[in-house]
């Protein structure tokens, strides 16, 4: 097939999503044509080595990927995120005519929900099939933001991204989703239930694999003796709020260490707290290369997952879960919805209420008298849970799938017509 990929987001970027797919489909022999823009998550900057212009296209292969310019902002202003999202819709549409021309489907990644604007152009050029792939459900992961206004500009942003996601949900010829609460939404706002699949993401795999303890990862860690090491690897900011885990660690500080590794809007405000209550058992690590992961994954006891509790999150599964489980780690949850449903029903972790101080400190105790040889045994359904359901070679026979069976109905549909 002559598939066209829309993303904002792909490599450099740590966008292993649509870096993976896009590394499949070119393996599996399609011609595969992206359209992105210059690298500058999440720092907010152009990457050291690109400069902005109207048109950048390398070719290796099958593979196409042209740029186009955006205005780069990743922080908390909400002017700047706008220009973001709106200026790349502007600019891939212009783009999309010519360039996605002649293919014959069209993926988007989702979000930002503005990305589906050049889709929409090509359409009209030529009848490819969409395949809509979402990963965050709009407008409730930018109305609970920093970004988002309070007051009536806030409520007028959430009417209007509310009932842009349902024209978009009724135009995608098919949509994959990343868990069953979210195809449930999609399908309430207006996506028709046979066109909807629940795909699990996947992570880099080359990234994140077993690999062996190392006195390094150890010390990186702070380990003290036998005492049981919850780690939380990635973004600390309004959705994860990791203040409830600082909280619980520090109920739980006689037999359990926190160690936080990442970044994000709410790191200043955890330290702080963590300072505040003298809880010496949690570290702050800062960012860790992407290539450091596994071996810290592997020198820690369990790996922490946490949720703000609402209902746009409940068909949320963060990343770090599947980098958890495809390490073969053993998790922690403390969230309401898809994801504790999963490592519940898998038997890969403990489970907890969102938001629920007293909740997760016992979650850390139990975690802690757990013997070896039972979180040894979580460890390894972890990894098997990962290669059934969520590994690059499962999510892409589906996305493979997917596109294949819509381009047969519109071509079924052009014979009938």
């Amino acid at each position: 097939m002559r598939i066209g990929v829309v993303t904002q987001w792909y490599p450099p970027e740590p966008a292993f999503v649509t870096g993976e797919l896009v590394r499949e489909l070119d393996s599996r022999g399609h011609q595969v044509r992206v359209l992105t823009t210059y690298p500058n998550y999440p720092g907010g900057r152009v990457y050291p080595g690109y400069r902005q212009r109207w048109r950048e296209q390398s070719s290796t292969g099958n593979l196409t990927v042209r740029r186009v310019p955006v205005h780069p902002s990743h922080d908390s202003s909400t002017l700047g995120r706008i220009a973001n999202f709106v200026s790349f819709a502007a600019t891939s549409s212009l783009a999309a005519p010519g360039y996605l021309n002649g293919v014959d489907a069209l993926y988007v990644y989702h979000p930002p929900a503005t990305a589906f604007s050049a889709a929409a152009v090509a359409r009209l050029v030529r009848r490819a099939p969409v395949l809509l792939h979402v990963q965050d459900m709009w407008p409730e992961s930018v109305t609970a933001s920093a970004m988002s206004p309070s007051g009536g500009l806030g409520r007028a942003i959430d009417r209007t991204l509310a009932a842009t996601m349902r024209r978009l949900y009724r135009s995608a010829d098919t949509i994959a989703v990343i868990s069953p609460s979210m195809a449930e939404l999609v399908i309430e706002r207006g996506a028709d239930p046979d066109r909807v699949r629940v795909v699990w993401n996947w992570t880099d795999e080359r990234l994140f694999r077993p690999v062996p303890v190392t006195e390094a990862a150890r010390a990186a860690l702070g380990r003290r003796g036998d005492r049981c090491t919850v780690m939380f690897a990635g973004n600390i900011g309004p959705f994860q709020r990791v203040e409830t885990a600082i909280r619980a660690a520090y109920a739980a500080s006689d037999r359990v260490d926190l160690v936080l590794v990442g970044s994000g809007t709410e790191e200043d405000a955890a330290r702080r707290l963590a300072a505040d209550l003298g809880a010496d058992n949690v570290r702050f690590l800062g960012r860790r290369r992407p290539e450091e992961m596994a071996e810290l994954y592997a020198a820690a006891d369990f790996q922490l997952v946490c949720l703000r509790d609402l209902p746009g999150l409940r068909g949320t599964v963060p990343s770090k879960l599947q980098a958890a489980l495809a390490c073969g780690a053993p998790v922690i949850v403390s969230a309401a919805g898809d994801a504790a449903r999963l490592v519940e029903s898998a038997r890969v972790g403990l489970v907890c209420p969102p938001e629920d101080c007293a909740a997760l400190a016992g979650r850390f105790a139990e975690a802690a008298a757990l013997p070896l040889a039972a979180r040894t045994a979580l460890g390894r359904r972890a990894r098997e849970v990962y290669r059934d359901r969520m590994s690059l070679r499962a999510g892409i026979d589906q996305i493979e799938d997917m596109l294949t069976k819509t381009v047969q109905r519109g071509a079924a549909r052009v014979r009938s017509g």
